[in-house]
């Protein structure tokens, strides 16, 4: 029999190594009566969502520039969060996060509530938000589970189920080991040890402070942990997209619909995404191939585009999207596919107001 894991050595190896992050109070300064922000931790969870920390630290510095606070956020024009979040993905986490800020600011005051329960009444906050802010921001004993925890506790525990069958098993595995005491400073210690030493490969198990009580450790088998089932083969869907530019500088764009892939965000018309799309171009014009193919990888599929460009008259009428004039198209509000389409076509649409 494994010794119990003791959370007071995960924390005391917290105290040491713990990441430093913007959006994070570090546990000296937590111990000495400092208290996170809880916009501060939502948004940073929410920005996290199936991404990274390294991908997420400069968006969240620039979002709390821009925005200090929630009240700050839920009076922000649609058009421009969405366009601060351009290249981070998942782009329904905007709509949500737009959505719960004006929640909280309209229904709260301001204020976050601060049980799980209430949290995950919010827009866009699920099991896993609602416990990793009710804990974060304000102490509660809730258990954040996320890929780094599920590594974790599927090494500790030595756990052969694969995921994502597992996921239920691990979840009370972690809720047998949660901390009551600093349950904030060890919810992020497990993540940070997931994230540092118990990583996806080549685990360092010689300094991890769960070492001992570790049963996948002791059997040889914690780089082989946790198991996955095998992935499915990811579609490919094809599309056509039409880059236009009238003389005087401007871009044909449209706002794509609220709901459905990269909902509410700015972009370039074009076909639907299918086995076989639909030639529609927006605007009379002598079309072109741009002669490259622009790939992009969504969760679901992969996703072929052809590039048609053109020189567009100020004469014709587009049947979709607007002119956009070129003082005010910020390429970097593009999500990240129409971003590659427009590096395809700009040398080829360059103008003497570029």
């Amino acid at each position: 029999m494994r010794d119990i894991p003791d959370a007071n050595d995960l924390l005391d190896w917290y105290d040491v190594h713990a990441r430093t992050m913007p959006w994070r109070v570090s546990p000296a300064d937590r111990q000495a009566g400092v208290r996170p922000d809880p916009y501060h931790v939502w948004l940073s969870e929410v920005m996290l969502q199936q991404t990274t920390v390294a991908a997420v630290r400069d968006y969240f510095i620039k979002f709390v520039a821009r925005w200090p606070t929630v009240n700050d956020l839920a009076a922000a024009e649609d058009a421009d969060v969405m366009g601060a979040w351009a290249g981070l993905g998942y782009y329904a986490r905007a709509r949500n996060l737009l959505k719960c800020a004006r929640v909280v600011t309209r229904d709260y005051g301001g204020t976050f509530p601060d049980t799980r329960e209430a949290l995950q009444k919010l827009p866009g906050i699920g099991p896993y938000t609602s416990a990793a802010i009710s804990a974060i921001a304000f102490d509660q004993a809730e258990t954040v589970v996320d890929g780094n925890v599920e590594r974790v506790m599927a090494r500790l525990f030595a756990v052969e189920t694969p995921l994502p069958t597992a996921k239920s098993e691990l979840t009370a595995l972690a809720e047998t080991v949660t901390q009551v005491d600093r349950p904030g400073d060890y919810a992020q210690a497990v993540m940070d040890l997931g994230a540092t030493l118990c990583t996806p490969k080549n685990p360092a198990c010689g300094i991890c402070p769960w070492r001992d009580p570790c049963s996948a450790r002791a059997k040889g088998i914690a780089a082989d942990l946790p198991r996955k089932l095998p992935k499915t083969t990811k579609p490919i869907r094809h599309g056509i997209i039409y880059v236009a530019r009238r003389s005087d500088g401007a871009w044909l764009l449209e706002r794509r619909p609220e709901k459905g892939l990269l909902g509410g965000m700015l972009g370039w018309p074009g076909s639907d995404w299918s086995d076989n799309p639909k030639v529609v171009p927006p605007v009379t014009a002598d079309w072109q191939s741009a002669d490259v193919e622009v790939r992009h990888t969504f969760t679901h599929f992969h996703l072929k585009l052809e590039v048609q460009i053109a020189h567009s008259s100020h004469e014709n009428t587009p049947i979709t999207g607007e002119f956009i004039p070129h003082s005010s198209f910020k390429p970097s509000e593009l999500p990240t596919v129409m971003r590659k389409v427009f590096d395809v076509a700009h040398p080829a649409l360059t103008g003497i107001n570029d």
